[in-house]
């Protein structure tokens, strides 16, 4: 029989704190904290800073300056840039299998139905970019249909989609508007791992990075918060069901910090995970979706 080890809250929380670089051992390196958190949310909320400023200012303190982040994208190529997420480029050989192009079939049937606008795009990308999307002719044969923002928004549809499947890239920005360019000249040359081997990879670095998460269960549906079986499983006292923890976290000594999150801070941008280990609950209204749309997706 498997006796499988209970932790407390307050170790569980201690874990997630510690993993999330918010204890008194503040990190100095940025790249080296993005390796650790894995990723950054970018989002164009900003009453104080944007997201990922704040994050990383909360992890590195006074020695953080926004354009380290700039240099850090745009210069040294040691960060990118896809799906409003910032990830390092050390990340790049376990997510490019996952670089299949847009899950959903309506935008499948869409790009097919665009092939001619598709080709037009990484034309004039491979002759003159980077480019902005304004800067970018529409040659689209259908347009985009959505009950959102995105209706009708077709060179940047297509070069949202042309970024999911690796095609093009973020180069740069100017301002909040976004240089695109193809991808071979922004991303550094790497080899792929294969899919089963990228998605155990993945698995190990979101539960490094959380250091306490669900499996894939009806409790974790969404893939940035669920670490598959990799890691420790463990139950937490008076908590339901069963949790996986990194195997490096447990029984490490801890000393905490006040640190001031951003409501997008992946410590608790799990809203389950976030009640159920620090007892808390909240909703970001101006983010809050209609019944019959799941945000995160475009209509």
């Amino acid at each position: 029989m498997v006796t499988i080890r209970e932790i407390s809250r307050r170790d569980a929380r201690r874990i997630a704190i510690t993993a999330q670089l918010l204890t008194a051992d503040r990190p100095t390196d940025l790249v080296a904290t993005v390796e650790q958190l894995s990723l950054l949310q970018i989002d164009p909320t900003a009453a104080i800073a944007p997201n990922a400023d704040l994050v990383l200012w909360t992890r590195l303190g006074e020695r953080y300056r926004p354009e380290h982040l700039t240099t850090a994208l745009e210069v040294d190529r040691t960060l990118y840039e896809l799906n409003a997420i910032i990830r390092p480029v050390s990340a790049l050989p376990h997510h490019l299998p996952a670089m299949t192009g847009p899950p959903w079939q309506k935008a499948r049937d869409w790009l097919e139905t665009n092939e001619s606008f598709r080709k037009d795009v990484l034309t004039l990308l491979e002759k003159s970019g980077p480019m902005l999307s304004s800067d970018i002719p529409d040659t689209s044969k259908v347009p985009w249909q959505s009950t959102g923002w995105t209706n009708e928004r077709n060179v940047t549809q297509m070069l949202e989609f042309l970024a999911m499947g690796g095609e093009v890239a973020i180069s740069g920005r100017v301002g909040r508007q976004r240089l695109w360019d193809v991808a071979e000249r922004v991303y550094p040359r790497v080899r792929a791992m294969s899919p089963d081997r990228a998605e155990r990879r993945r698995n190990e670095v979101r539960l490094r990075s959380l250091g306490i998460a669900r499996a894939r269960t009806t409790q974790a549906p969404v893939e940035r918060w669920d670490v598959g079986e990799v890691g420790v499983e463990v139950t937490v006292k008076d908590v339901p069901g069963t949790w996986r923890v990194h195997p490096e976290a447990l029984g490490r000594p801890f000393r905490g910090r006040t640190a001031l999150l951003s409501p997008f801070d992946r410590l608790v941008h799990d809203r389950t995970r976030a009640e159920q280990l620090f007892g808390f609950e909240y909703i970001l209204e101006m983010y809050k979706p209609q019944k019959d749309r799941r945000w995160g997706y475009f209509a």
